[in-house]
C-alpha cells in the first residue's frame, strides 16, 4: 500500500484507499481538463478511508472551499458504520450511521429515471439491495455540507457481509491518518536504526573511539542505546579474535584501552542487554550471538 506516489491499489475488501494523496480514484488522473479559470477538480480526486469523527471534525476554510483531514485535501471518502435510522422520501434515502467514533448522516439520491415508488418490483430503486437498520454498511461519497450541518452524498452504500471489514476499514483509517500527521513510517524504522543502533571507530592508534561510524550488531541486530564505553567494548569483542571462552576482563581493558573498572561497568551493562555472557568466570565474557 503506497500512500507516497500516484499508484492506485485496491483494497482486499474493495474500500480502494491506498494511494497517493489518499488514494487516486480509478480514472481520476485523465479525461476532464481543469477549465480556464483552474477550478477543475476532476484530476485531483482522491479516496481516503476515515472514521466518521474525522468527517465531523474535518476543516474548511470557507463553504467554497474543499474539506481537509490532517492538512490535507479530501474529495471523496470511504468509511464504515452500523445504520441507526433509515427514512425514505420521494427523491431520496437517508441513513443515519454510527461508527463508534460519532454520527452522520448519508443521502442516496434516487434517479429521475427511476420509479419513484420502491415497492414497484420493476423500478431501479427495488432491485437495490436491501439495507436494514443494526446492520452495518460501507459508504463511498462525497463530504458535503447545508446549513451548517455534514452529511455524505453517497454514491454507493452496501451491507457488510464480513465483519471482519469494520476491524480492517479502522486500521486503515488509522493508518492513513499516521501517515499524513507524522510521516510515513519509513522515516521512523531508519531514525529507530540510527538512534538505537550501535556507532564504533577504531583509531589509528588501535583502540576504539567515542563511536561515530554506525555498525550493526552481531547477525545484523539492531542494538540498544548503551553508554560510550559500553560500544567500545562491545565492537572490540566484535573485532579482536578469541577462542569460544572469549576474553577476560583484562584483556579487554588492554585492548580498549581502558581503566579496568570502567571496563567492568561496561561488561555489566552489556550484560543487563543480554549481548554478552559469561563464560568459564564472572569476569570473562563473549559475545552473545543470537
Amino acid at each position: 500500500m503506497d500512500y507516497g506516489g500516484g499508484q492506485y491499489s485496491t483494497t482486499s475488501y474493495g474500500a480502494q484507499g491506498g494511494a497517493g494523496g489518499g488514494g487516486f480514484m480509478g480514472g481520476s488522473q485523465g479525461g476532464s481538463q481543469p477549465g480556464a479559470a483552474g477550478k477543475g477538480t476532476y484530476g485531483k480526486d482522491t479516496l481516503r478511508p476515515v472514521t466518521i469523527l474525522q468527517v465531523l471534525n474535518a476543516s474548511q476554510p470557507h463553504p467554497d472551499a474543499d474539506f481537509s483531514i490532517d492538512d490535507v485535501e479530501i474529495s471523496q471518502v470511504t468509511f464504515v458504520g452500523q445504520i441507526r435510522n433509515i427514512s425514505t422520501q420521494a427523491t431520496n434515502i437517508t441513513y443515519k450511521l454510527d461508527d463508534g467514533t460519532g454520527t452522520i448522516e448519508v443521502k442516496q439520491w434516487i434517479d429521475a429515471g427511476d420509479s419513484t415508488s420502491i415497492e414497484d418490483p420493476t423500478s431501479a430503486a427495488a432491485a437495490r439491495p436491501k439495507l436494514v437498520e443494526n446492520e452495518w454498511a460501507r459508504v463511498w461519497g462525497k463530504l458535503k455540507a447545508f446549513n451548517n450541518r455534514r452529511h455524505v452524498g453517497a454514491h454507493v452504500i452496501r451491507s457488510i457481509a464480513d465483519k471482519m471489514e469494520i476491524t480492517y476499514h479502522l486500521l486503515e483509517a488509522t493508518y492513513v491518518h499516521l501517515y499524513f500527521s507524522r510521516g510515513p513510517v519509513e522515516q521512523f524504522s531508519k531514525a529507530g536504526a540510527v538512534e538505537g543502533g550501535v556507532a564504533f571507530r577504531q583509531d589509528a592508534g588501535g583502540g576504539y573511539g567515542n563511536g561515530q561510524a554506525a555498525v550493526a550488531g552481531v547477525g545484523g541486530r539492531t542494538m540498544p542505546n548503551m553508554s560510550p564505553m559500553a560500544r567500545r567494548v562491545y565492537q572490540m569483542l566484535k573485532d579482536c579474535p578469541q577462542s569460544n571462552e572469549g576474553l577476560h576482563v583484562h584483556n579487554i581493558a588492554a585492548q580498549v584501552p581502558a581503566n579496568v573498572n570502567d571496563v567492568m561497568k561496561a561488561g555489566y551493562e552489556l550484560l543487563e542487554h543480554s549481548l554478552i555472557f559469561t563464560t568459564v568466570d564472572d569476569l570473562t565474557w563473549a559475545l552473545l550471538e543470537i
